[in-house]
């Protein structure tokens, strides 16, 4: 991989290289891969704590991006793998398969994925820090 590709692979390097797009720009999405901390065979994750990947699941479901049955996979060492129970929020989206670097889980998750935007769980601060936030709670009108 050339230096910049590497460079652009990171936080700082998607602002530097790339472009922000709206949820209107996107192509329909055919597979979520998000970050975990901790998963279990059931499908249950637990991410940093932001709430980053629930919330891009919900705009993209929102706006007709992916749907209910498009797969989430999730990349963990075998560390994070864990057999006990993780708590879940109403907003926690769940996890179809877990790649570790020795074997791919199938969870065949039973739980349930969010069923769109949960407004009245967001914080004000993260309606201001997500323009397309900004731009859905504008149409809404208990919250515009």
């Amino acid at each position: 991989m050339g230096q910049r590709a590497g460079a652009a692979a990171t936080i700082r390097g998607a602002f530097k290289y790339g472009r922000q797009v709206t949820i209107d720009e996107l192509r329909p999405i055919d597979l979520v891969i998000c970050g975990s901390v901790a998963v279990n065979r059931g499908g249950a994750r637990v991410g940093k704590g932001g709430g980053y990947s629930d919330l891009e699941y919900a705009l993209a479901f929102a706006a007709g991006k992916l749907s209910r049955d498009t797969p989430i996979l999730t990349t963990v060492h075998a560390l994070q793998f864990i057999e006990g129970a993780i708590p879940r929020e109403v907003h926690d989206i769940p996890v179809d398969y877990i790649v570790t670097p020795q074997e791919v889980i199938e969870t065949h998750t039973s739980l349930p994925r969010p069923e769109g935007i949960y407004w009245k769980l967001l914080q004000p601060e993260k309606m201001e820090a997500i323009p397309a936030l900004r731009k859905m709670a504008a149409h809404l009108p208990d919250l515009a």
